[in-house]
C-alpha cells in the first residue's frame, strides 16, 4: 500500500555547486528545533536540504503530495521516514499508526516520544513540500511534535509559504534557522560557479551580474537561462535580455519557448503523458505510456537537466521539479485535453500494476470514469477499508451516480459501514434504506450472505436507537444468514445479541453472549470487538452486584489496550469511564477524577458532544467534595450539550444525576420541579439506566415533599430490581427509601433500609450513593453503631462510612460555600471584623483554599481563572480582614472553622 520512493530524498546532483554561505549556516541545528526553508517555487530548498543532509546517516525524508492531507496516510509516512532514519526505534507506534489506533496525531506522537526516549543520536527528519498540506489536524499535530520532540531531533521542513507551525514562538525562543527565498538565491559567486559548470562559453561577468539581479538569483530561472545557453551557444546575452521581467504567465511562455518547443515532437508528448503523475518510475511509466523504451527517455530526460528529480531508491523513481511539473500540466490542459480521461485511466491501471490502490483511485476519480471507479472499489474497496482510507473510499463512492453505486449492493454496503465507523448512526439507517429501493428498481435480489451482512449492520444501527426488540430480531436473522467464514459480520451480530439481552434485563443471557463475542474477536484479531465485549462484560458484572469483579474485568481491558495499541480509539474513553463509575462508587474521587480527565483526552479530537459523560462525572465528583462551584461550571458545560444534540437515555441520566446533586446541595427546589415536569420517563426498569432514570425521579419528587409518589417509585423500582437481579441498583434504592422512610417520620422503617444496604455493600463495597445522603442518615447509622443492630461486617462498613461522611462535611466546609458562611456569620462569637467584613463569596472560597494548601496557580486551576485574578482577591482578603500574609489567613480559616465545631 506503500510507495518506497516517497521517503527517499534527491540524489545528488552531478553537477550541483557547493554553497558553504548555507552549509556553515546550517552546521548550527542541532541546537535548533526547526530548519525551514521557506521561498518560492524554484529556488532550490530540496536540493539544498539534500546537498546538506546527503551525508548524515540519520536522516528520514518524506516527499509529500497533496493526498498526503488523509492524517492517516501523512502519519503512516511520517513514521516510516522516523523508522528509516533511527533504524526501527519506533516499530510500535509505526504498527499503531497503520492499525489506525489513534484518535490525532497528538496522541500517536505522544507513543511515539515514550518509545524513543532511550534513542539519542542526532536525527533530522525532512518534510519535503510542506506547503500543500491544507490539513489542520496535521498542522496541529505537528505542532505538537515541535514543542514535544526529544532534543536530538531536527526537523527540516521545505515549504513554498509559511507554515502554522507556531514559527513566531519558536524565533522568539532561538529555536528556528529560516533559509529564505533571500537565503537561497544566488550571490555573485555562485552564479559565476553555476554557469561555468554548465556553460562552456567564457561568461562576461557584467552579463552574469544582470543575469542575476534580473532574476534575484532565482536558481531555477537561472538553470532555464544555462538550458538556452547549451542548447544556442554564444547566445547568453540574448537570454539576459527574454528574462529581463517576468512574472508565471511568462515563465510559461520561456519555458514553452526556450524548452519545451525546442524539443522534438516525441519528447514532447512524453512529456506530457508523463505529468500525470507527481511520482514516476520506468515501469510506471512504460504501462502509462505504452513506451518499451520509457526507461531510456527518463535517463536522457535526467542528462539533458529537464527539471527532473531523481530520488534515492533501488529502483529508480522520479519526479518533475514542481515547477517544470506546473508548467507540463498547463500546456496538457491546453493542448491535449481530450486525453484527460484515457490518461487517467491509464495511470490507475498502471498503478494497480504497482499494487498500489490508492493511487490508482485517486487517478480513477480523475479520469471521471465511472466503470473504473466501480472495478476499483470492487477489487480493492474492503481492503483500503481496513487500511483506513475512508475519506478516499467515501469521496469516490459519493462521485458515482445511482445507476453505478446501486449495480453493486456490496459497494451499498461498504457506504454505510464507512458512515458506520464514523459514528454517523442516524446516516446509516438512510442509507441502508434508501439501498433497499435502489437495488429494488435495479431487480436486484439479495443473496443470503450478503442479506446476512446487511442485517448485522442494521441490527448495529436499531441497538445504538435503542431499539432493542428489532436489533434481537435482526441479529438472530444475519446469524442464520451469514456463513462461518464471514466472521467479521458474525462477530458483530453475537455482539448485538449480547447488548439486547442486557438492555432487555436478561443479564444470566448477555453474559455469556458477550463472552462469547470477546473470544471470536480475539481469535480473528478484531481487537475493538473484543474490547467492547469486555466492556460490556463489566457493565453487566457490575449491574449483578459484582463490582471487584467488574473491575478486575477492566485490568484485562486495559492490558488488550495496551497491547494492541488502542489508546487513541474512542473505546478506550469509554473503559476510562466505567472505571471512574466505580472508583466513584468506591469514594476513590481522586482516581476517578484522573480516569475522567483521560476520558476527555482520548475525546479531544472528536465531536464534543461525545464528553458529556466526563463532563457530569466530573461534575459529580467535585459536588460529591462540595466544590459547588466547580460543580456549577461541569455542569454548565452538560447542559449546553444536551440542549444541542441528542443521547441515549443512559447519558442523560447520569447527567441529570449530577444535576440532581446540585441543586439538592443549593437547596434548588424550583430547578428541581422545573426539571420533574419535563423529565423523561421510561416505560420500564429492567436495566441499570432506566433504574437510574426512575431513581432521579424519586429523588426529585423526596427533595420536593412530594412523598407517596417517590414512595410508589422505589416499591416498583425494587420490584424490577429483584425480577431482573439488579443488585447494585438494588442497593442504591435501599438508600433512597431509608431516607424517604426517615422524612416519613418512620425511623425504624428507616433503619431496617439502611441495614439491608449496609449487608448489600458487603459484596458491592458501593459508599458513594450513602454519601450522598450524608445529613440525612449520618444519625441513622450511629443509631445502628450505637445499639449494636449490625453484624461485624456490617458494623466495619458503617464506621467507615461515619468517618468518610465527617471528612466529606469537613472537606466541603473547607470551600466556604455560601450555607456555611452564612451559619458562620449567625455564631455569636465571630469576630465583629468578620462579621462585618465584605468579603465576596468567590474571597471565602480563596480563603478556603489558602487553608487547604493550595498555591495561587493551584486555586486559579481550581476556580478556572487566571492567577492575576487570584492574586487580586487575595489582596482584597488581606486588606478586609486586617491580615498581612498567608500564614495569618491559614490561622484565621483554622480559627473560623473551629468556631463551626471543625
Amino acid at each position: 500500500m506503500w510507495i518506497p520512493s516517497k521517503l527517499t530524498r534527491p540524489a545528488r546532483l552531478h553537477n550541483a555547486i557547493l554553497r558553504p554561505r548555507l552549509l556553515d549556516r546550517l552546521n548550527q541545528a542541532p541546537f535548533y528545533r526547526l530548519v525551514l526553508f521557506r521561498s518560492p517555487a524554484g529556488y532550490g530548498k530540496t536540493t539544498m536540504a539534500a546537498q546538506w543532509l546527503n551525508d548524515h546517516p540519520h536522516t528520514g525524508w518524506l516527499n509529500i503530495d497533496e493526498s498526503d492531507n488523509d492524517t492517516f496516510r501523512f502519519a503512516n509516512y511520517f513514521l516510516q521516514s522516523i523508522n528509516k532514519a533511527t533504524n526501527g526505534a519506533c516499530l510500535k507506534t509505526q504498527s499503531m499508526a497503520e492499525r489506525r489506533q489513534f484518535a490525532c496525531l497528538s496522541t500517536l506522537f505522544s507513543e511515539l516520544f515514550g518509545e524513543i526516549a532511550e534513542y539519542h543520536e542526532q536525527t533530522y527528519l525532512v518534510l519535503d513540500d510542506y506547503h500543500v498540506i491544507n490539513n489542520d489536524d496535521i498542522h496541529d499535530g505537528m505542532r505538537f511534535f515541535l514543542k514535544h520532540m526529544p532534543d536530538c531531533i531536527t526537523l527540516v521542513v521545505t515549504s513554498r509559504t509559511q507554515p502554522p507551525l507556531s514559527t513566531a514562538n519558536l524565533r522568539v525562543r532561538d529555536l528556528l534557522i529560516e533559509v529564505d527565498n533571500e537565503h537561497l538565491a544566488f550571490d555573485q559567486e555562485e552564479t559565476e560557479r553555476f554557469f561555468q559548470k554548465r556553460v562552456s562559453e567564457d561568461i562576461e561577468l557584467t552579463v552574469l551580474n544582470s543575469l542575476r539581479e534580473q532574476v534575484e538569483g532565482w536558481p531555477s530561472a537561472l538553470q532555464l537561462i544555462a538550458l538556452h545557453a547549451q542548447q544556442k551557444p554564444n547566445n547568453l546575452a540574448e537570454s539576459a535580455e527574454s528574462m529581463a521581467s517576468f512574472n508565471r504567465s511568462h515563465l510559461w511562455d520561456y519555458l514553452a519557448e526556450e524548452v519545451f518547443d525546442q524539443l522534438d515532437r516525441d519528447t514532447q508528448q512524453f512529456l506530457l503523458q508523463c505529468s500525470v503523475l507527481d511520482i514516476f518510475n520506468a515501469q510506471l511509466v512504460t504501462d502509462l505510456t505504452g513506451r518499451s523504451d520509457a526507461l531510456s527517455m527518463l535517463e536522457s530526460l535526467n542528462r539533458f537537466g529537464l527539471f527532473l528529480n531523481t530520488l534515492e531508491s533501488n529502483d529508480n523513481w522520479y519526479r518533475f521539479h514542481n515547477l517544470f511539473a506546473e508548467f507540463l500540466r498547463h500546456q496538457r490542459y491546453s493542448q491535449i485535453p481530450q486525453q484527460r480521461t484515457e490518461l487517467h485511466t491509464q495511470a490507475a491501471y498502471a498503478w494497480l500494476k504497482q499494487k498500489s490502490p490508492q493511487q490508482a483511485l485517486i487517478h480513477a476519480l480523475k479520469s471521471e470514469n465511472q466503470d473504473l471507479i466501480v472495478e476499483v472499489l470492487t477489487d480493492y474497496g474492503w481492503n483500503m477499508y481496513h487500511h483506513g482510507e475512508l475519506k478516499l473510499l467515501e469521496d469516490s463512492i459519493a462521485s458515482l451516480t445511482a445507476d453505478k453505486l446501486f449495480s453493486s449492493p456490496r459497494l451499498a454496503l461498504l457506504r454505510a459501514w464507512l458512515a458506520q465507523s464514523q459514528h454517523r448512526y442516524n446516516d446509516v439507517g438512510e442509507l441502508i434504506n434508501e439501498t433497499k429501493t435502489q437495488l429494488s428498481k435495479h431487480s436486484i435480489e439479495l443473496d443470503d450472505a450478503l442479506q446476512g451482512e446487511f442485517n448485522a449492520l442494521l441490527a448495529q444501527v436499531a441497538i445504538n436507537q435503542s431499539k432493542p426488540e428489532d436489533a434481537l430480531l435482526l441479529s438472530e436473522q444475519a446469524l442464520g444468514q451469514l456463513p462461518s467464514t464471514t466472521y467479521r459480520s458474525r462477530i458483530v451480530a453475537t455482539s448485538v445479541v449480547g447488548e439486547v439481552h442486557h438492555c432487555l434485563g436478561n443479564l444470566s443471557r448477555a453474559l455469556p453472549m458477550m463472552q462469547q463475542t470477546e473470544k471470536m474477536a480475539r481469535q480473528y484479531h478484531v481487537y475493538h470487538q473484543a474490547l467492547w465485549a469486555l466492556l460490556q462484560q463489566s457493565e453487566i458484572l457490575v449491574a449483578q452486584g459484582y463490582i471487584q469483579s467488574a473491575y478486575e474485568l477492566l485490568d484485562q481491558a486495559f492490558k488488550l489496550v495496551k497491547e494492541q495499541h488502542l489508546q487513541q480509539v474512542p473505546l478506550h474513553e469509554f473503559l476510562l469511564r466505567l472505571r471512574a463509575q466505580i472508583l466513584w462508587c468506591w469514594n476513590r474521587l481522586e482516581e476517578a477524577e484522573e480516569c475522567a480527565h483521560k476520558s476527555l483526552e482520548v475525546l479531544a479530537p472528536f465531536d464534543e458532544t461525545k464528553s458529556l459523560h466526563a463532563y457530569s462525572m466530573l461534575a459529580r465528583i467535585a459536588i460529591t467534595r462540595g466544590e459547588l462551584d466547580k460543580g456549577a461550571r461541569y455542569l454548565e458545560l452538560c447542559n449546553s450539550l444536551v440542549e444541542r444534540s441528542e443521547y441515549h437515555i443512559d447519558w442523560r441520566a447520569n447527567a441529570d444525576f449530577a444535576n440532581i446533586l446540585y441543586w439538592q446541595a443549593k437547596d434548588d427546589t424550583q430547578s428541581l420541579a422545573k426539571w420533574l415536569k419535563q423529565a423523561e420517563r421510561p416505560e420500564g426498569a429492567c436495566n441499570h439506566f432506566q433504574q437510574l432514570q426512575w431513581r432521579n425521579i424519586a429523588r426529585t419528587h423526596l427533595t420536593l415533599g412530594e412523598y407517596d409518589q417517590a414512595h410508589e417509585i422505589l416499591l416498583s423500582l425494587q420490584e424490577d430490581a429483584e425480577k431482573y437481579n439488579l443488585v447494585t441498583d438494588k442497593n442504591r434504592n435501599l438508600v433512597v427509601q431509608a431516607v424517604l422512610s426517615k422524612y416519613q417520620n418512620e425511623r425504624e422503617t428507616a433503619l431496617a433500609y439502611l441495614k439491608d444496604a449496609l449487608k448489600l455493600t458487603n459484596s458491592t463495597g458501593m459508599i458513594g450513593n450513602f454519601l450522598c445522603e450524608a445529613n440525612t442518615i449520618c444519625d441513622l447509622l450511629k443509631e445502628l453503631v450505637d445499639t449494636r443492630q449490625l453484624s461485624e461486617l456490617e458494623l466495619h462498613r458503617a464506621q467507615q462510612l461515619l468517618r468518610e461522611m465527617t471528612s466529606k462535611e469537613r472537606n466541603r466546609s473547607v470551600h466556604f460555600d455560601e450555607s456555611f458562611v452564612d451559619k458562620l456569620l449567625t455564631l455569636p462569637d465571630v469576630p465583629e471584623l468578620v462579621r462585618t467584613s465584605p468579603l465576596t463569596q468567590r474571597e471565602w472560597q480563596v480563603l478556603g483554599l489558602i487553608y487547604t494548601g493550595y498555591s495561587n496557580e493551584q486555586i486559579a486551576s481550581e476556580l478556572d481563572v487566571a492567577s492575576t485574578t487570584i492574586k487580586t482577591h487575595i489582596r482584597n482578603l488581606y486588606q478586609k480582614l486586617n491580615i498581612a500574609n498567608r500564614q495569618q489567613a491559614i490561622e484565621t480559616a483554622e480559627s473560623l472553622l473551629g468556631l463551626m465545631g471543625f
